[in-house]
């Protein structure tokens, strides 16, 4: 039997390791981050998201999920589509910067940006596999009430990151003063999404075939 604090530092490392990643939902945040907009529910919204899915994973939700191949195969379908056309955005401001500095920028309304990031987090069956499935079933080898300190470690590695992600990219904000610096990012940005576009409608034809 692992003592609670063994237990919690497991979860928090096997969740730094999946969140630290670049993907869609990272890339969001740290460009809301640059803009100084909503960073507080953003971050709020995606640290609770995986605080919620790792809880029901270790609760066992993971192998009903794992179960469903043909509603994973229409999420990825979903996912791709909207990750497709917020990539040609990306890419559209990679082409056309318009106003750079944060001081400058009119965010979108908050409903519309937490919509948004919704949206980037939630149509990606990725993070059911990796929230839900994986870390709920490596969770599963504790009895309660270590599993609770595996899951508390693993929310405590989502806030983290998403903290430092959010209001740690102000100082990058020199650096995005110049023009180029937002074109390559918003290009990186617009490149990510289509990859993970891709990769979902890879996913959805295996799992609809």
């Amino acid at each position: 039997m692992s003592l609670p604090i063994e237990t919690a530092l497991e979860g928090f490392a096997l969740g730094a390791g999946l969140i630290i990643a670049i993907g869609a939902q990272n890339a969001f945040v740290l460009r809301q981050g640059l803009i100084r907009a909503h960073v507080l529910p953003i971050v709020a919204f995606c640290a609770a998201t995986d605080a919620l899915l790792i809880g029901a994973g270790a609760l066992g939700l993971g192998s009903l999920i794992a179960g469903h191949e043909v509603l994973l195969g229409y999420v990825s379908l979903a996912g791709a589509l909207f990750l497709g056309v917020y990539g040609l955005m990306a890419a559209r401001r990679a082409l056309h910067p318009g106003r750079l500095l944060p001081s400058e920028a009119a965010p979108a309304p908050l409903l519309a940006t937490l919509g948004t990031v919704a949206a980037v987090t939630l149509l990606n069956p990725h993070v059911y596999l990796d929230t839900v499935v994986l870390l709920g079933s490596i969770s599963g080898r504790h009895p309660m009430p270590e599993r609770l300190w595996f899951v508390g470690g693993a929310a405590i590695a989502s806030i983290a990151w998403f903290s430092a992600l959010g209001w740690g990219a102000r100082l990058l904000v020199p650096v995005f003063r110049r023009p180029a610096a937002w074109r390559v990012l918003d290009g990186i940005i617009a490149l990510v999404m289509w990859a993970i576009a891709a990769r979902l409608v890879a996913d959805a034809v295996t799992l609809l075939g």
